[in-house]
């Protein structure tokens, strides 16, 4: 997972710091928005040359990592 997670970069001078794929302007929350808007992996290599099936893997472990946290509720 380390590998994919390499490949999501973070610059605060690029799109607001949002997490970018390999230091494109191609955030991670847009492939994550399109594959839950029903694009498949497939559609998204078409529509973006540059991107690599690596790189769909790599938002999917940076949302999944980025969820993973306990999320603690008040007793009532």
């Amino acid at each position: 997972m380390a590998d994919l997670l390499s490949r999501i970069t973070i610059n605060p001078a690029q799109c607001g710091g949002r997490p970018c794929i390999r230091g494109m302007r191609i955030r991670v929350m847009d492939i994550l928005e399109m594959l839950a808007g029903g694009m498949s992996p497939a559609q998204i290599l078409a529509d973006y040359d540059e991107l690599e099936q690596d790189d769909i893997a790599a938002a999917l472990a940076y949302g999944a990592k980025a969820v993973s946290h306990p999320v603690l509720a008040a007793a009532e």
